[in-house]
């Protein structure tokens, strides 16, 4: 996964929220677009469109941004920042059996989530599904655990940190489905029935997700704060050119520029899809 872009109102406060909360490193910046993220690596770009108001409660759109943190200890300092500063962001929090996973909330009602994976050997499979759960994860004890004194000091800003997933608010999961499994070509590794479709590839437990929890019958998204556009980086050029064959057997318009292509899921959410460039 990519930098996920989101379309802002305010984007000083937006920056100051990801920089100073979320503790990601202010990696460029011009009048209307702030690039963040950890180590050199884009996590979020944050684009000035003021004129845009909130999409109305029900659209399709952003579910949560999951920033993946490669050390439990670098997730506490995550979270301890996010409690000293801004409390009332925090919404939750799961152990997924496959992760340790906190749950917020941005100053314009975007989701975040910042995890932790277990190690792959303790994940389980089972006819192809990987297993996960909801189970309580109380962040005191985590912070008491894991938070060092370093850490609460700045000691793992500087940490690599990535996009784990993306996890969108959909229509229907049928549809999501013959889109980003049989059209884009994740493989599904787990299912909710009728509400949720978890999605990866090269055995990740997900790196897309999509839900109808508050979203169910949605249709395309008209143009509203939020989303702006998901980045997937594929292996290289003969994957993007495999990617671009199958958009189009499946009857979605593609823009191919020779280096990239953008093309829009069933919702209109803009996915950018790049490759390494040799």
């Amino acid at each position: 996964m990519g930098a996920v872009t989101l379309l802002v109102g305010d984007l000083d406060a937006m920056t100051r929220f990801y920089r100073d909360v979320v503790t990601l490193q202010v990696l460029s910046a011009d009048s209307d677009t702030v690039t963040l993220g950890r180590a050199g690596l884009p996590i979020v770009i944050l684009t000035h469109q003021p004129a845009l108001r909130h999409a109305a409660p029900g659209s399709a759109g952003l579910y949560h941004t999951a920033i993946l943190f490669e050390t439990q200890t670098a997730l506490a300092a995550a979270l301890y920042s996010v409690a000293r500063q801004a409390p009332g962001a925090f919404t939750g929090s799961a152990d997924h059996l496959v992760s340790q996973a906190f749950y917020f909330t941005d100053p314009e009602g975007n989701g975040i989530e910042l995890y932790w994976d277990r190690a792959r050997t303790e994940w389980s499979w089972v006819h192809g599904e990987v297993e996960m759960a909801t189970l309580y994860l109380d962040p005191n004890a985590f912070l008491r655990e894991h938070l060092t004194e370093e850490a609460s000091l700045g000691a793992t800003a500087g940490e690599a940190a990535s996009v784990g997933h993306v996890h969108l608010s959909v229509g229907d999961v049928a549809t999501a489905r013959a889109f980003y499994v049989d059209a884009l070509g994740f493989d599904a590794t787990a299912a909710i029935g009728s509400q949720a479709l978890f999605v990866s590839a090269g055995g990740y437990h997900h790196h897309m997700a999509m839900n109808v929890w508050n979203s169910r019958g949605a249709g395309p998204r008209m143009p509203a704060l939020g989303l702006g556009r998901i980045d997937l980086t594929l292996p290289d050029a003969d994957a993007l050119g495999a990617l671009d064959e199958r958009l189009r057997h499946h009857g979605f318009a593609v823009r191919d520029d020779g280096r990239t292509l953008a093309f829009d899921d069933p919702w209109s959410n803009a996915i950018l899809a790049t490759a390494p460039s040799r």
